[in-house]
């Protein structure tokens, strides 16, 4: 690490999408040493700072200054499958170096290329066990990892570098319970710029400070997530009761305005009386006239100039309450009658030597929480029942409607709209109904028109959510992988908020045991070599994961 005080800043930085979207525009932001949470709502821009930041994307306009290097950590991490775990680590032609001079090789060019690094293997081993990755080695290639130790090993490499600032983007992803732990280790022992992009609100919760982005701007919270949460819930108590405040307010002024309106027509008709009357010289009447008219006028603006204001204020007022929207659906096709037989598995043996068996049922509408080990084959097991990959040996029959949403999200064509892409799940549903439909999933109007390959990794879930629930017939067995990647915690309530309404068989295998625990898991289910019974408190506590 260098000396130097480190930091990131953002003068008056711009960039859209080729499209046209913009999604940063006369963006200011600095960030100095410390763990900062960088949090909003999907869609915000985040993981596109992160990558201007990193020189992924070139500004449009405006600059960022770094003092000092960056290491960054993209979402989605691809490795060349044909690398060794040295290349990856970027250390590869230091320990073919270091290992000819040991061998007598004693050239120039060989201790050129150690410099001072005579201890990188020791160093290299270290952080791969730092990160649970000692029994990989050096030497293994990448084909040979799980996704979830890749996503590891770029961690380890980026360790390894020392940067200065540090930007990690979702690194939870694809991570089992024990990577994850080891995750939150390495983030805790991190002394540089750190900034973290994260639904995870264990990882959330080791950080100095949360930076929440929201319409273009940050607002900075002092502490970790709880705080944060704690600071936000009392801002939006206080907002609230000033939209009460202000509400009150523009009714008081809507009284006094039409009980001054009253009192000047009353005036009004007592001057004409007295006109007709004559009770009074002509040129005295008619000054009278003149001054309540003015008088009147006077006293009509004022009160209209103050209903103006008190709407303003009560618009400033709604303004600060957050309103993130939720998914509002009602799918009784999904409905499960209790007993009804819905998945069948019997002696199922997949082709990396996990298996189910004998006879395993699923009946009704219960919610299943698959859980296991990164590699384990959950996802292979979810792709078996939808019929996506053959099993070995044995076989697994659903009995009802079926649809699964991989990890990758690939249910979605990219050159496609949203509405057109739901149109090929229900080809028989209006282009309207459709749009309804959409609606409750948030895309409203211009939003059901984005392509698809637009969309930021939370909408695209929830456009895939709608193409599967949405689809014709309405699924009766649902099967989730690793749902909540990608997604804000926002998204993670709504997605929640979706599937209370969801009436259908629930299958999810995820590492996300509080997202779990929130969506009424009835049985849990641990795939570790044979598909066991577990508990949502051996998973917590657990050493199967690795």
């Amino acid at each position: 690490m260098s000396h130097a005080p480190t930091h990131v800043t953002c003068s008056d930085l711009s960039f859209e999408w080729p499209d046209g979207t913009p999604v940063l525009d006369g963006f200011h932001w600095t960030v100095g040493p410390g763990r900062t949470g960088l949090i909003g709502l999907n869609g915000c821009g985040k993981s596109t700072l992160l990558k201007l930041i990193a020189g992924e994307l070139r500004v449009a306009a405006g600059q960022i200054s770094v003092a000092g290097s960056v290491g960054y950590l993209p979402q989605d991490v691809t490795l060349d499958t044909g690398a060794r775990v040295d290349e990856v680590l970027g250390i590869r032609d230091t320990r073919t170096a270091l290992h000819a001079i040991e061998a007598g090789e004693a050239t120039e060019a060989n201790f050129a290329a150690v410099g001072d690094d005579w201890d990188v293997e020791e160093r290299a081993l270290a952080t791969l066990d730092q990160l649970g990755l000692a029994r990989i080695g050096l030497d293994r290639t990448v084909g040979e990892l799980s996704g979830g130790e890749g996503v590891l090993l770029r961690l380890a490499a980026l360790l390894l570098a020392r940067p200065d600032v540090l930007l990690l983007d979702e690194p939870t992803n694809n991570l089992d319970l024990r990577a994850r732990r080891r995750l939150y280790a390495a983030v805790e022992s991190w002394t540089g710029v750190m900034v973290l992009v994260s639904h995870d609100r264990e990882l959330l919760d080791r950080v100095d400070q949360i930076a929440d982005l929201r319409e273009g701007e940050v607002r900075w919270y002092g502490g970790n997530f709880t705080d944060y949460e704690a600071l936000l819930a009392a801002e939006q108590e206080a907002a609230e009761r000033m939209v009460r405040v202000a509400e009150g307010d523009v009714q008081r002024q809507k009284r006094e305005l039409s009980e001054a309106q009253m009192k000047l027509a009353r005036r009004k008709r007592y001057g004409q009386k007295m006109y007709d009357n004559k009770r009074e010289p002509k040129i005295v009447m008619g000054a009278r006239k003149r001054a309540a008219q003015e008088s009147a006028g006077k006293h009509r603006i004022m009160h209209t100039e103050k209903l103006t204001e008190a709407k303003e204020r009560l618009d400033q007022a709604v303004e600060a309450v957050r309103d993130d929207a939720e998914i509002r659906i009602e799918l009784p096709a999904t409905q499960v009658p209790p007993g009804r037989r819905v998945l069948t598995m019997t002696d199922l043996h997949l082709p990396h030597g996990a298996r189910v068996s004998g006879t395993w049922e699923l009946r009704g509408p219960e919610r299943i929480a698959l859980v296991g080990g990164n590699g384990s084959g959950k996802t292979t097991l979810l792709r078996t029942i939808a019929g996506l990959a053959p099993p070995s040996s044995g076989e697994a029959v659903t009995h009802v409607p079926t649809r699964y949403l991989p990890q990758r999200l690939d249910v979605l064509d990219d050159g496609r709209t949203v509405a057109e892409n739901v149109a090929r799940f229900a080809p028989h549903a209006t282009n309207n109904v459709i749009r309804a439909r959409l609606a409750h999933f948030l895309f409203r109007g211009g939003r059901a028109d984005r392509e698809a390959g637009t969309l930021s990794g939370g909408e695209r879930f929830r456009a895939a959510l709608a193409a599967l629930l949405l689809a014709e017939p309405a699924p009766q067995l649902l099967m989730l992988d690793e749902p909540t990647n990608n997604l804000d915690l926002a998204s993670v309530r709504q997605l929640t908020g979706a599937l209370e309404s969801y009436e259908g068989a629930l299958v999810v295998a995820s590492h996300d045991v509080p997202f779990l625990e929130s969506i009424g898991i009835t049985r849990w289910l641990l795939l570790d070599g044979e598909l066991r019974s577990t508990t949502a408190e051996e998973v917590r506590e657990s050493h199967w994961e690795h």
